[in-house]
């Protein structure tokens, strides 16, 4: 092989070598941060790690919320199954019960630990009435 050839030859691999390198780290980071959704109903069907974070999302039942100081907890559903969260911190303006909600967290003895809650709205926004006068 002449000298030119295998120079050649070595770029190719090192820049494939390089490459496959940087595509495993891009889908070992995404794969970090990648979050499963689920709802109550399928929550228990799958097994899910102690360890993997997770987003379930429904409605918060009717007198299911508890508040405790900064913590709170309550009870989703999609009105198939249900599961108890656990949530440590200020919830949104708009959680309340009856309204849709995610919760981001961990499952832990049939309990989702929230790091996280986001209040859903409905797609009926209204702006509040602005008196203009002349």
């Amino acid at each position: 092989m002449k000298a030119v050839r295998k120079k050649r030859l070595q770029t190719v691999l090192l820049i494939l070598a390089t490459s496959a390198l940087g595509s495993f780290f891009i889908i070992r980071a995404l794969d970090s941060n990648l979050d499963f959704f689920y709802t109550p109903s399928e929550i228990f069907l799958e097994e899910i790690p102690e360890n993997k974070r997770i987003k379930i999302g429904g409605m918060v039942l009717e007198n299911s919320v508890i508040r405790e100081k900064t913590k709170i907890s309550f009870i989703v559903s999609d009105f198939q199954g249900s599961i108890n969260v656990e949530f440590d911190g200020i919830v949104p303006d708009l959680f309340k019960e009856g309204s849709g909600v995610v919760v981001l967290g961990y499952l832990k003895d049939k309990t989702i630990i929230a790091e996280e809650v986001l209040a859903k709205h409905d797609e009926n926004y209204m702006p509040p009435s602005i008196d203009i006068e002349k």
